[in-house]
């Protein structure tokens, strides 16, 4: 196929590609790794990643120039049983386009940034050989979302689906023997084990909607779902609903709605490029990429679409209260990163599809630059701790004495020892404490010591609030828009999470980059290197022109225009100046309130939050996240521990072990070779008989021996005998 031919038609050949390029990366690192530098090694995984963005820019073009037309690129034959015939075709049209780019896009960058932040991340904990681990890992990501996004049936999209949610356990325990700072624990396991568990709850609920698709409407391939679910809908409408809902399962396992948030925040446990790509930016969008993919089915089933937006707007308004009362400034963006995906999953649930992936897409350039930020912001701070830490006083342990009394105490850090050591990340301060570099509360002043990081994170801050003309605030709005037309009672919700969002990041910039620092390591923070600023420069500009993708303006609704190929045509919404004034004025009031508190006052060291005292119980139940995890122990976990326990020792080692194996199984074994078998058969009865046979044998030799005396007159007598005998049987006879 000549050039032109290819640039008028398309490069849909080139779909495979996208999952082909970070694998070739992932195993170029794994198997050369070792010899190359750290430089080398992420500069082969940033191009994997770049690739598989070259060709999602390459793939969007072919769906422009084909008018939107969806294409289904075969790849390999998977599932050919009868009449069912799965195989792994890429699918090609607006919506996987939009998916890929962002996950590529972002992606890459991240992959950039991560080189700088991971040279001294993994030095902070002197275990240099891990970086090449870190990129395979975020390069099977990258695969893993391709392979979701661009699947042409939900199985497919399954296998990518599962396949993100075991990098996300790779990564989230990337320092399985260690926690954040660096202590010999268990913690980041558990964080990742927790993650690991809670997806599985949602996945069982998409494996279910799977099931009943499959024997209700007899495929997994989108087309023939969407073809057959209208009949369906018209005469087992429960079936849809049925669908729909255990959809929505696995879409709050995923994207982390109530109930299954949970693991969210403890997944800031791993790097903080892994909580900007994969918790943030890409991965935690699946299930609003799974209800858009099914906007044919949810349209159906209106109950169920209302379901699903309410548990979005339910989970925005919760998690944002939560998010006041962190003290972490990643725990912070986690927790606003919850509210943002209940603002997404609302509006999808209302049936505004296009105003969700606005807000996915745009939430992706935001939310990856302040989680980025914020780890140049823990950077810094450690720089500046161990810059004071390091002195000659403070001779560095040797790698192999540290090895040695890590693999020590570990045996000991089931409940997160609390020894530190020089040399690692985090570690004591003058006075024996432990220094940890993420929280908000040993920070202040570092506009003046960082500020490049300090602007980057302004624009973050402004776009994430909703304040003209950053990006957040056009797509929050057409959210809202959407909400006040439709659901009065959500729209309310997000409105108030809105105002909630502003008030947390307006207290987060006071407290990390106002007012005096409270630490000597906030004192001496230094800046991060440009490979680390410059992809931070580039979602700064995402963040402010983002908007420019969706604008409510007649003839400038280009996302809209874009998915409808997909989705079918879509309303765009004109601005609302009163919608936008309302959430403008709240976001600006959210913020004049937390100068009035944190920036007017900035606190000072040791000093305890100024709403802690006024709100009494209610900070105290934000500050402990409203005591869910409490909940859920008391509720789920203590039981299923004790269950767990109980069917351990008493059911399997007691009863099935010590009963069933041992007394029954074992006790009657040693009865029957002991006495049935050794003691009877074999020593009364083979023993008996055979012993028998001897004394017989014994007696009629004795007897047959005294024939054999030696002397011959006797052996003539008996030849005479035998011949009397014989003569006389003849004679006779």
């Amino acid at each position: 196929m000549h050039l032109s031919e290819t640039v008028n038609t398309g490069f849909y050949f080139l779909a495979p590609g996208l999952v082909l390029a970070p694998v070739l990366g992932l195993l170029i690192n794994a198997i050369f790794g070792k010899y190359f530098s750290e430089k080398v090694i992420g500069t082969v995984a940033s191009l994997a990643s770049g690739t598989a963005f070259v060709i999602s820019a390459l793939l969007a073009y072919s769906v422009a120039v084909n008018h939107g037309h969806a294409v289904s690129v075969p790849f390999a034959e998977w599932i050919h049983i009868g009449d069912l015939k799965l195989d792994w075709t890429f699918r090609v049209d607006s919506l996987s386009a939009t998916m890929m780019l962002v996950v590529s896009g972002v992606g890459t960058l991240i992959h950039i940034y991560a080189i700088g932040y991971m040279h001294e991340d993994v030095r902070f904990k002197h275990e240099e050989g891990r970086f090449a681990r870190f990129f395979i890992f975020l390069n099977l990501f990258i695969a893993a979302m391709m392979i979701l996004v661009s699947g042409d049936s939900y199985l497919m999209l399954f296998v990518g689906w599962e396949g993100v949610g075991l990098c996300s356990f790779l990564l989230i325990g990337f320092w399985f023997e260690m926690d954040t700072l660096a202590r010999p624990s268990w913690a980041n396991s558990n964080a990742a084990k927790k993650a690991f568990i809670t997806n599985r709850v949602g996945d069982f609920g998409f494996l279910i909607a799977g099931f009943l698709m499959f024997w209700h409407l007899g495929s997994f391939q989108f087309d023939e779902v969407f073809a057959a679910a209208p009949a369906i809908a018209e005469s087992q409408p429960w079936v849809i609903v049925a669908i729909t809902l255990f959809m929505l399962v696995g879409v709050a396992g995923k994207s982390a709605q109530i109930p299954l948030y949970i693991w969210l925040p403890d997944a800031m446990a791993g790097p903080t490029p892994v909580s900007a790509l994969i918790h943030a930016a890409t991965m935690v969008t699946a299930g609003v990429y799974l209800v858009t993919r099914s906007a044919s089915i949810y349209t159906l089933v209106p109950q169920a679409q209302y379901i699903v937006a309410m548990v979005g707007a339910a989970t925005a308004l919760f998690a944002a209260t939560i998010a006041v009362g962190q003290y972490d400034i990643k725990k912070v963006l986690a927790y606003s990163t919850i509210s943002q995906l209940g603002f997404m999953v609302a509006a999808v649930g209302m049936g505004a599809y296009v105003a969700g992936m606005f807000h996915l897409i745009t939430h992706a350039f935001f939310k990856a630059l302040l989680f980025l930020s914020a780890g140049s912001v823990i950077l810094g701070l450690e720089r500046g701790h161990h810059a004071l830490a390091h002195h000659p006083a403070h001779k560095k342990e040797s790698d192999d004495s540290r090895r040695r009394r890590s693999q020590e105490t570990l045996r000991q850090a089931q409940d997160n020892a609390s020894q530190s050591k020089h040399g690692r990340h985090g570690g004591h301060d003058d006075h024996g404490e432990v220094f940890d570099p993420g929280d908000m509360r040993n920070m202040g002043g570092l506009r003046k010591t960082m500020p490049v990081t300090f602007w980057l994170y302004i624009i973050g801050t402004l776009a994430l609030a909703g304040i003209f003309p950053f990006a957040g605030f056009w797509s929050k709005d057409e959210i809202l828009l959407d909400a006040k037309l439709h659901f009065t009672s959500i729209y309310w919700q997000l409105t108030i999470a809105a105002f909630f969002t502003a008030f947390y990041m307006g207290r987060q910039i006071w407290m990390v980059f106002f007012g005096e620092a409270r630490t000597d390591a906030a004192k001496s923070a230094q800046e991060s290197p440009k490979v680390m600023t410059v992809p931070l420069m580039v979602l700064a500009v995402l963040s402010v022109a983002g908007g420019a993708l969706n604008l409510p303006f007649e003839g400038f609704h280009t996302l809209g225009h874009w998915l409808s190929y997909t989705i079918g045509e879509v309303e765009g919404l004109p601005l609302n100046l009163q919608v936008a004034g309302i959430s403008t004025a709240l976001a600006l009031l959210a913020i004049f309130i937390s100068w009035l508190i944190y920036g007017r006052n900035p606190l000072k060291a040791n000093q305890i939050d100024p709403l802690k005292k006024p709100l009494g119980f209610v900070f105290t139940g934000m500050e402990n996240k409203w005591f869910v995890d409490e909940g859920y122990g008391v509720l789920i976990l203590t039981p299923f521990k004790k269950l767990s326990q109980f069917l351990a020792d008493v059911i399997d080692w007691r009863f099935w072990h010590d009963f069933v194996h041992d007394t029954v199984i074992a006790g009657t074994y040693n009865w029957l070779s002991e006495v049935a078998l050794s003691r009877y058969a074999d020593e009364k009865g083979i023993d008996t008989f055979f012993n028998s046979w001897g004394t017989f044998t014994q007696w009629l030799s004795g007897n047959v021996r005294r024939i054999q005396n030696g002397f011959v007159r006797s052996y003539a007598l008996s030849v005479l005998l035998g011949v009397v005998l014989i003569l006389g049987y003849l004679i006779l006879k």
